[in-house]
């Protein structure tokens, strides 16, 4: 039996990659519901490919554009959009790849229906994480964590016992920034700001890396997820991005 699946923020770096999984995995996975920022180019071609039954945009003048192009769907818009597609009981889980607080009310509807998450967005979590995870609880929803820090967390705690984890190690390139003096960061260009140097990411991401802004916001995420104390997330730099995170336990063992 197939898992059904909606990806919202497709076409962002995180969800082409997931579509790309579901390339290789499609005796596993059938896209139901596809949302998309203003990239309407790439999206279309996603639609033609996938055929997914709820599709989504950014605005209502960016629907009226597409609509132009797919006259066989009805092209939802906004937040709403993102709501719809989260609570469709078709689902079986969904991916939470947009930015910013777009992702919250999304992920509460999903949890609402009983639909497990797969979340790729620190802010619902930073700002709601105690109404969220309480909630997902209460409707025994799964929250499997996409960021790279965060699943490497995960899979080191799976099918162990949380209680025996001492402490969380979050792992942090250090940006492009992380070499430069003061001076060189205040007179930092844009052009700077987003020449990340391990990795290809989107620009608001980039920016909160290069600023370490982004590790502020996986340690809150990380409380939430793991219900570990913040004294015990520990930041550590590692300029080589090889280890994504790690877990240590009791009894001094790390993974």
């Amino acid at each position: 039996m197939k898992k059904k699946i909606s990806i919202l923020g497709s076409t962002g770096s995180i969800g082409k990659q997931a579509l790309e999984t579901v390339d290789c995995l499609q005796d596993r996975f059938e896209i139901v519901g596809l949302a998309a920022g203003s990239n309407l180019e790439e999206f279309k071609k996603q639609v033609a490919k996938y055929n997914p039954e709820f599709i989504s945009v950014k605005t209502q003048e960016l629907a009226q554009e597409l609509q132009k192009d797919i006259k066989n769907k009805e092209i939802l818009w906004g937040n709403e959009g993102l709501v719809e597609i989260a609570k469709n009981l078709q689902n079986d889980i969904v991916l939470v790849a947009v930015t910013g607080l777009n992702g919250l009310f999304p992920v509460l509807a999903a949890i609402d229906n009983g639909i497990d998450i797969a979340l790729a967005n620190k802010e619902t979590l930073v700002a709601a994480g105690n109404i969220v995870m309480k909630k997902a609880q209460q409707k025994n929803v799964k929250i499997l964590p996409v960021d790279s820090e965060h699943s490497a967390i995960f899979q080191c705690l799976n099918s162990r016992n949380f209680l025996n984890a001492q402490k969380l190690i979050i792992t942090g390139s250090g940006g492009p920034f992380r070499d430069k003096s003061m001076e060189e960061i205040k007179t930092a260009t844009v052009k700077a700001t987003l020449n990340h140097p391990n990795w290809s990411m989107g620009d608001k991401i980039t920016v909160d890396s290069a600023t370490l802004m982004n590790k502020g916001l996986e340690v809150i995420e990380a409380h939430w997820l793991f219900g570990i104390d913040y004294k015990n997330i520990e930041v550590v730099i590692h300029p080589q991005s090889i280890v994504h995170s790690a877990v240590e336990f009791l009894d001094g063992s790390v993974i």
